[in-house]
């Protein structure tokens, strides 16, 4: 199997950087979630923390991943002025005009959002650390921006993904 340069950029983008996220989503939220009181003992506090605050991070700095990488190497391409960009193949079918000025629109803005968000919550872990346990409402606020975060990154990723069934990058 060979990657242009172009498929290899898209799979670093989407299925490398995105895979992370949605791993370290999934680690961080159950994290979180287990900071409960009742569910702690002293001993496992530690080692909790130690990784919720190495996932989180993770998650944040693969949200940025994604995101930079999708605006600044991915996303130059759908745009190229070429006849043949993905945009100018959107845009001249009337059938898929709006996969671009909803879709593309949409995506490029909406994926800013999740890595805000995902620096937040690392940031709320990090500062927070075991106190985590005693602020209930700092805990469940940092799951709910994690979730947005997950929501944000999951609206861009599936256009994203829908867009270049319909158009690839060449």
């Amino acid at each position: 199997m060979h990657l242009t340069n172009q498929e290899w950029w898209g799979l670093v983008h989407g299925m490398g950087f995105g895979a992370l996220f949605l791993l370290a989503f999934a680690g961080g939220l159950a994290g979180l979630y287990s900071l409960r009181p009742g569910l702690v003992t002293a001993q496992g506090v530690v080692e909790r923390m130690r990784r919720l605050k190495i996932g989180v991070t993770a998650m944040a700095v693969a949200a940025w991943g994604t995101v930079l990488t999708g605006t600044f190497v991915v996303y130059p391409w759908y745009r190229d002025p070429a006849t043949s960009s993905p945009k100018s193949v959107l845009i001249t079918n009337p059938q898929t005009a709006d996969w671009h000025e909803f879709g593309m629109e949409w995506k490029e803005h909406i994926a800013w959002i999740s890595p805000i968000l995902a620096t937040a919550v690392a940031f709320i872990v990090v500062y927070y650390g075991t106190n985590l346990i005693r602020h209930e409402r700092v805990r469940k606020t940092a799951m709910v921006l994690l979730v947005a975060a997950f929501g944000f990154a999951a609206v861009a990723g599936a256009l994203g993904a829908l867009i270049t069934k319909v158009a690839p990058v060449h």
